[in-house]
Order: C-alpha cells, then sequence, then structure tokens
C-alpha cells in the first residue's frame, strides 16, 4: 500500500491541511523525507528543487545550520515549561525593533490563532462586532474569516464553509481586493459599526497580488477617522518581503499586525501585535481572553529568533528580490518562446505567476480569469523534472537565500522544456 492511500485510512483527505491533497492540481501528494538548502527529499529518494520552503518559513533555506544548533541547544533543556521563558522576551524585542508599528506583541502558536485572536482583540477594543475583509484573502479558517476565503479554499472551490453560523456571516463585509471605492461607500455608510479592516497588504493567497497605489492608504484614511482599527495580515509576507515587511515596503502603519511563518524558522509560532493602547486590552491586563498552552514555546522561539537575526542584515531581501526577479525573468522568456502567455510579479523572497493575457493583475476575478488549467499541466511537467512548485494556482511561491543562481538556471531551462512539452501536446 503506497504512503497516500495508507494516510487516507486514518487521516481525513490523508493530509492534516487541504492543499497538500494535490486537490488543486490533481495526482497524489509527494511525502517528504528530509529537506536541506534548497533541496527536498522524498520518502522514495527523489531530489526536487524547492519553491515552497513550507509555504515560506524557510527564508534562510531549509536546514539552515544556526536554526538547528539554536533548536538542538534549546530542546536539550526542555520542550515546554508552560511558563514563561528569557527566550519569549528576546523574540518579542527583535521584532519589535524590527516592527515599529509593534509596541507590544503576544507569542501564539498558528497564524490562524493569530488573526482570529487579533479579530478578538479589535472587536473588545472598539466594541464593535462588523469586520471587513476583502475576496480572495486568506486569514487563517476561524469562523468569521472563512467567509469567501482564498488560499484552501480556492483551491477546493469553496467560497465558504460550512459549520460557520450564518449569524456571525452576518458581522463579515467582504469587499473586492483593491478597490478603495467600495471602502470609502462602506464607511460613509457603515463606518460608526466597523470594529476592523483585516488585509493581506500583499495578497499571497490568491497568487500574488500587490496592492493598488493608494489602496493600503485608503484603508489606514478611514479606520484613522472612524476609530476602527487596521489590521495588516503579514503571517506569509512578514519578513519575507522586507525587513520591516510589507507595512515598511509601502509605507504605511496599521494598527495591529498579524506575523507567522519566518518568525517560527520552521516550527510552530506565531504572533500578533502592536499599538501599546490596544494590546493593553489583551488579558491579564484587560478584558480581552486570550490564551495558549504551548505559547511562546522555548524551541520555537529559539528557532524564530535564530532566523530573524540572520534575516535582519543589509542587503538580504535585495539579494532574495534579485532571485525572485532573475527566476520570473527566465519564465517570461521561457514563456514567450513557447507562445504562452504570462504574468509575474514578485516582493523579496515572495513571487507569482499566473497564465494571463492581461496586462494587469490586480483583483481576485483576475487571478480566476487566467488559465488554471494550463497551470495544472505546466505544475505537473515541473514536478516531472523535478521542481517542486505550490500545488495550486492561487498559491504565492518563495524563494530563500539558499538558492543558487545555478539552481535558478536549472529550474529555468526545466520551465522552458515542460512549456516546450506542453506546447507539443497542445498542436497535437
Amino acid at each position: 500500500m503506497g504512503l497516500f492511500a495508507e494516510a487516507q485510512k486514518y487521516i481525513p483527505g490523508g493530509v492534516n491541511s487541504p492543499v497538500r491533497a494535490f486537490n488543486g492540481v490533481g495526482g497524489e501528494p509527494l511525502f517528504f523525507k528530509r529537506a536541506k538548502g534548497a533541496r527536498v527529499w522524498t520518502e522514495d529518494g527523489r531530489e526536487l528543487i524547492d519553491y515552497i520552503g513550507s509555504w515560506g518559513p524557510m527564508i534562510l533555506g531549509h536546514a539552515h545550520p544556526d536554526v538547528i544548533e539554536a533548536v538542538q541547544k534549546t530542546a536539550a533543556d526542555g520542550l515546554s515549561f508552560g511558563a514563561p521563558c528569557a527566550l519569549e522576551t528576546a523574540i518579542a524585542k527583535k521584532i519589535c525593533a524590527m516592527l515599529p508599528s509593534i509596541e507590544k506583541v503576544r507569542m501564539v502558536s498558528s497564524g490562524t490563532e493569530s488573526t482570529m485572536s487579533a479579530l478578538r482583540l479589535a472587536r473588545g477594543f472598539t466594541g464593535r462586532d462588523t469586520i471587513v475583509k476583502f475576496e480572495g484573502c486568506y486569514h487563517g479558517h476561524s469562523d468569521s474569516l472563512l467567509i469567501k476565503a482564498g488560499s484552501g479554499m480556492l483551491t477546493m472551490g469553496v467560497p465558504s464553509s460550512p459549520g460557520v453560523p450564518a449569524a456571525l456571516a452576518e458581522h463579515t463585509i467582504t469587499l473586492d481586493f483593491n478597490a478603495a471605492d467600495q471602502v470609502r461607500e462602506l464607511f460613509a455608510k457603515r463606518g460608526e459599526e466597523i470594529a476592523c479592516i483585516i488585509v493581506e497588504p500583499i495578497a499571497g493567497n490568491m497568487n500574488f497580488i500587490k496592492p493598488e497605489p493608494g489602496f493600503l492608504e485608503t484603508l489606514r484614511e478611514f479606520c484613522t477617522e472612524y476609530g476602527s482599527v487596521l489590521i495588516f495580515d503579514e503571517v506569509m509576507t512578514g519578513f519575507r518581503v522586507a525587513r520591516g515587511s510589507a507595512q515598511e515596503l509601502f509605507g504605511v502603519r496599521p494598527d495591529l499586525t498579524t506575523l507567522g511563518k519566518v518568525i517560527g524558522g520552521g516550527m510552530p509560532a506565531a504572533a500578533f501585535g502592536g499599538r501599546e493602547d490596544i494590546m493593553a486590552h489583551i488579558a491579564p491586563l484587560g478584558p480581552v481572553y486570550q490564551a495558549g498552552t504551548l505559547s511562546g514555546n522555548p524551541v520555537a522561539m529559539a528557532a524564530g529568533l535564530a532566523t530573524l537575526e540572520r534575516v535582519d542584515v543589509d542587503g538580504f531581501h535585495e539579494a532574495l528580490g534579485a532571485s525572485s526577479e532573475r527566476l520570473l525573468a527566465g519564465l517570461r522568456d521561457a514563456a514567450a518562446d513557447a507562445g504562452v502567455p504570462i504574468h509575474t510579479d514578485h516582493a523579496g523572497g515572495m513571487f507569482g505567476f499566473v497564465f494571463s493575457d492581461s496586462d494587469r493583475v490586480t483583483t481576485f476575478q483576475d487571478i480566476c480569469n487566467a488559465d488554471v488549467e494550463y497551470f495544472k499541466r505546466f505544475f505537473h511537467a515541473m514536478l516531472s523534472r523535478d521542481v517542486y512548485l505550490a500545488p495550486s494556482a492561487f498559491e504565492a511561491g518563495f524563494i530563500s537565500a539558499a538558492h543558487t543562481t545555478a539552481d535558478i538556471n536549472a529550474t529555468i531551462d526545466r520551465a522552458r522544456d515542460a512549456m516546450r512539452e506542453l506546447a507539443g501536446t497542445a498542436a497535437a
């Protein structure tokens, strides 16, 4: 019995997160045994160039020796205390130094936990119930945020989830990403009801879509005017697209920020933080309850701190951006040779590409209008050439500091070969 068949006997769908099941591209998922640098190895010994990086955390590359050493050293002293430890303060101090908008920060164990807690805090702080989100943005799987969600929800073809109470959905307003006019209209009508806006400053769960000029600024303007809380979900973009994350890149200061992925260095860790007056409403200082038995886990804190210390270096993100651009330039060239329309974009070590002849890809609908079927075929053509891309047309890709020029050149060569093969198949 194969590994996937065996897994399906005991795990729903055989996976512990839906996108992993390959439903978005067809076929069966690979099972990995080890990873190092820019490479992953399957249980049956295949070696692949990896552009997922555990969905973003592995910004230094897999199994970075300094991170592994920090984890091993910390683990030797105990895996969990359920009590304060100095490493929690050390990483909190580091996060606050790198993100000036964060004056106080609370550690949690997952991105979903961070966004869920930030929403509760925003509601508790404002005394309001209504939240605003944007179609195609995914903020984890808490109930309020599974209304027209992105990421795996798009991949599965389900824009909302059963099990979300209708009464809760009534308190969630979904607008179009990059539609500043919709934000203005909504606040003019219902601004006094709105507790918060939550947004991915770069939408990485419907491929990769940057904010249009003025969009984030509009969110900031109306949240300030109406006393609503502006939440940037930087679980993906945090410390990946720039030293100071997307908020530094675009020059817009949120009230709260949610973080994950990079700050755990590959271990389960996340955080939410922001203005001190808002964070003062969290228990034990204030009435908004939030807790977590394994929050601030010392091993995860050690991995995250070791990662952030190596990311917080002059030129680090510029080098990642150059690698991303080199990869995407090669994909554009390969696509042009094959006569395939493609749109690409990137920031730091995060990138996206869609097979579309549109000059502008700025909305969820633009992504849906792209050639998803071609992507599925391209994904498998690349997988057969030992290149591991995200198994969904609605996900961003990730480059690490471990990707070499040789890795990128090899990927481009294989992409060119794959597109030629698909062109031949299409012609036949």
